[in-house]
């Protein structure tokens, strides 16, 4: 069975969520015997026509040059090659700039695609951007044989919405084993003597929520912000807390090793996201041994259960921060629950096989 991933910057990962989503499915579904195709960006870092087995076709993106208006003419390009491919299935990773080109996608190769998260709910956009959003969906849901959603939340948003079915099929992360203690001299930190966060810095994430919750309780160990602040609503967050020294934003960080080590030698790691669906970097926490404080929202609450702290507010953060004594059996114990969800759900070889058992019950099954 011949596959191709659309929808991403391209493999090996230098970006986010979907490029390791496709890289780990990649390689997943060519160890599992299936012809693997990924979409590449034409000026990604990796440059040759095959990686580790998975065949990588790389496409014109005027992104760097245009700006977001690249990205339409990126997967314009990806969909009008694999046209040409003969693909069984097509997977298509979100639908935010390539579901206008859907009635383009090959009618010989089922389409099947994962709807993400809600996009169309995130602060930072205009009204006339949700509102070409939630078009951009509304086109995603219509051109795809079959949908894919990552989190229950998603799954029941798009039956109540579109009333359509979805495989749940969520997010996948591994165990992480090798924590490098020497990682934390480079920032002047001390085995759990910090909090952290990890997040694109945008208001849906609760950044300020959890930022002004630091600045009541005051505490007397860093806290760090990992995550590009060169924006202007990382100028306002910089500028808010800029007296409080505890705060220290440190950038974006892309080596997923140091990132673990930072989380599994934190205090507390806190999860602000509130833009649905089955996040890569809450995964990568429960993953990392990471006590979590995260949203109290249905999307995190699925995943983490009772395994978490929880905040709703800036007060929430400061009791937090103030009381929580990690050593404690009960918070020891959620660590423990959640490394246990990763290995017996989340796991990418469990992911990549439900995405197997997907592809095998969908083949030939065209709808359109």
């Amino acid at each position: 069975m011949r596959i191709a991933i659309i929808g991403t910057r391209g493999i090996p990962n230098y970006y986010g969520g979907f490029e390791q989503c496709a890289e780990y499915l990649a390689l997943g579904l060519v160890k599992r015997g299936f012809e693997v195709i990924v979409y590449n960006s034409h000026h990604h870092p990796y440059q040759e026509k095959e990686w580790n087995g998975v065949k990588l076709v790389h496409c014109y993106d005027p992104e760097d040059k245009i700006g977001t208006a690249g990205q339409f003419i990126y997967d314009l390009n990806c969909i009008l090659d694999v046209r040409k491919r003969d693909c069984d299935i097509i997977l298509q990773l979100g639908y935010t700039s390539s579901s206008v080109w859907g009635w383009m996608l090959p009618k010989k190769a089922v389409v099947t695609t994962n709807m993400d998260g809600l996009e169309w709910k995130r602060t930072k956009y205009s009204e006339k951007v949700k509102k070409f959003l939630r078009y951009a969906e509304s086109l995603g849901v219509k051109y795809s044989d079959h949908l894919i959603s990552d989190s229950i939340g998603i799954q029941d948003y798009l039956k109540d919405k579109y009333q359509k079915d979805s495989t749940f099929i969520a997010y996948g992360a591994t165990v992480f084993e090798s924590p490098d203690i020497s990682v934390l001299s480079g920032y002047g930190l001390m085995p759990y003597g910090y909090h952290m966060l990890i997040a694109r810095l945008e208001p849906e994430n609760s950044i300020e929520v959890i930022l002004d919750g630091v600045a009541l309780a005051n505490p007397d160990v860093p806290f760090l912000v990992v995550g590009k602040h060169e924006t202007s609503y990382g100028n306002y967050l910089k500028e808010k807390f800029a007296a409080y020294s505890q705060i220290q934003f440190i950038g974006g960080i892309y080596n997923i090793d140091i990132l673990n080590s930072l989380r599994y030698y934190s205090k507390i790691y806190f999860h602000g996201h509130t833009v649905g669906g089955t996040n890569p970097s809450l995964l990568e926490a429960m993953a990392s041994s990471s006590l979590i404080c995260a949203n109290d929202n249905p999307f995190n609450k699925y995943i983490l259960e009772k395994d978490a702290l929880y905040f709703q507010d800036a007060e929430d953060v400061r009791k937090h921060l103030l009381t929580v004594d990690y050593d404690r059996d009960l918070y020891q114990l959620m660590i423990a629950n959640n490394l246990d969800k990763i290995t017996k759900i989340y796991d990418w070889e469990i992911i990549v096989g439900q995405y197997e058992q997907h592809f095998i019950a969908v083949k030939g099954l065209i709808t359109r």
